[in-house]
């Protein structure tokens, strides 16, 4: 049996004299061009890729070179600090001894204004301002004059007899004593 479709054909209108087709597709091309544009794709990734490792490089062997200096900076301001250190130590140290160098002056001027005439002093030492006095006298009463200007100059304060003795053994008796006291100048 045979069969003729005399209705027309739908969605496609004929102008007549016009004929209108596709062109034949390959998908060979396609698939060849849409591989050049992912191999083009990879290779500028790649290519960007290996720029900025060369930058990054680079900046990391500047920023080396930057802290090996700095290294060398700093260990020089940290040898500066130490000298400075060291400096101020000797400064301060020769400071308490021109402020100390004075004292022994004053303290001996101090002492000499108030020794009575027939006392002699044997010794003195003096121990975290604490002050003690060895000495002979040919009295009692020469040590007592002692004691009692010691605390009449108000530079000397706490002045306390620790031995006062009489020795009979020589020609003329000598009084030996220690006196101990705390200067306040």
């Amino acid at each position: 049996m045979i069969r003729i479709n005399l209705a027309p054909e739908r969605g496609r209108r004929r102008v007549p004299g016009v004929k209108f087709t596709l062109p034949a597709f390959n998908l060979g091309w396609a698939f060849g061009l849409v591989y050049l544009v992912a191999l083009l794709a990879i290779g500028g990734t790649w290519w960007a890729l290996i720029s900025s490792k060369a930058a990054l490089t680079a900046d990391i062997e500047r920023a080396e070179k930057d802290l090996a200096v700095l290294t060398v900076q700093i260990g020089q301001e940290t040898r500066m600090k130490d000298l400075a250190t060291e400096l101020r130590r000797r400064v301060e140290v020769i400071d308490g001894l021109t402020q100390a160098q004075g004292r022994p002056i004053v303290l001996a001027d101090a002492f000499a204004s108030v020794l009575p005439n027939d006392l002699w002093i044997t010794g003195f030492e003096e121990k975290s301002l604490q002050l003690k006095i060895t000495g002979s006298a040919f009295s009692t009463t020469a040590i007592a004059d002692f004691m009692a200007n010691l605390r009449a100059s108000g530079k000397f304060k706490e002045v306390d007899l620790v031995i006062s003795r009489r020795d009979l053994a020589r020609p003329t008796p000598l009084v030996t004593f220690e006196v101990t006291c705390r200067y306040e100048g």
